[in-house]
């Protein structure tokens, strides 16, 4: 749905649809490469829910498709990140996975490279990209340079870290920190559980791991320490959320 100064095209849900049932999908079938998961749209939260429905409505298609695959740059309109319409899709299509396959945030100049936002973009979206049935997650990026590139089109952009080429150092900014709080301590074969944040000036998502062991992680993007209490089944231990922070509370 962009024809950008990058690779790309405009490309229907109708085409998507059709390439996929009459050509995409056969075709991996009959080369035995039907274990191949086939991800379709990979665009942005605003219009995913219309590709999706086109695309999963019609049976021949939406057969060959194991995912719907999203990036988190509507906000480009002005508008906020449309978390509610990954929730429409979940539950509209609840067998099919929800995956972020792309994030970044644009614009790069080294001067905000410790700019506290940063983090704060990327656990906002995590933590509701999660509740709303995503499972997976995926940077655009892990490593650019100090410009915030190399790239053929200009599009320079922050990541996770950042190696600068002109003393050989790396930089952490702190998004690398909030990916590491899902990252670290949710594991492979997590389940969702229900996490129900009192106030609205904490967000959370909860995991249980594998091993049994519960992953809560609690974000604060406001100014205010927030004492709260993380309570289940009656039980309950008290806690501070400080200003601008994310942590993770590990139940066993």
């Amino acid at each position: 749905m962009a024809t950008q100064r990058w690779e790309s095209c405009l490309y229907s849900a109708e085409e998507e649809r059709d390439f996929i049932k009459n050509f995409l999908g056969p075709t991996l079938q009959k080369n035995n490469m039907a274990s191949k998961k086939l991800i379709a749209w990979d665009h942005n939260r605003d219009l995913i829910y219309q590709r999706a429905s086109t695309l999963l409505e019609d049976p021949l298609a939406a057969k060959y498709i194991w995912g719907i695959g999203f990036h988190w740059y509507e906000t480009w309109t002005g508008s906020t990140q449309n978390f509610e319409n990954l929730k429409r899709v979940n539950e509209a299509f609840p067998t099919k996975q929800l995956i972020f396959t792309e994030g970044c945030v644009e614009k790069f100049a080294f001067d905000r490279i410790n700019d506290w936002t940063l983090g704060e973009r990327y656990g906002l979206s995590m933590i509701n990209d999660f509740n709303a049935g995503t499972t997976t997650w995926t940077d655009w990026n892990i490593l650019l340079d100090e410009n915030g590139g190399p790239n053929h089109v200009g599009n320079f952009c922050f990541a996770p870290i950042h190696a600068d080429l002109r003393t050989g150092k790396l930089l952490y900014t702190n998004s690398y920190y909030y990916i590491g709080h899902f990252s670290k301590f949710i594991k492979p074969g997590a389940k969702r559980i229900i996490s129900s944040p009192s106030r609205s000036m904490l967000i959370s998502t909860a995991f249980q791991n594998p091993d049994g062991s519960i992953a809560v992680v609690v974000m604060n993007n406001t100014d205010q320490k927030l004492p709260y209490q993380l309570w289940i089944k009656g039980n309950a231990a008290e806690t501070v959320s400080q200003p601008h922070s994310i942590s993770t509370l590990i139940i066993k």
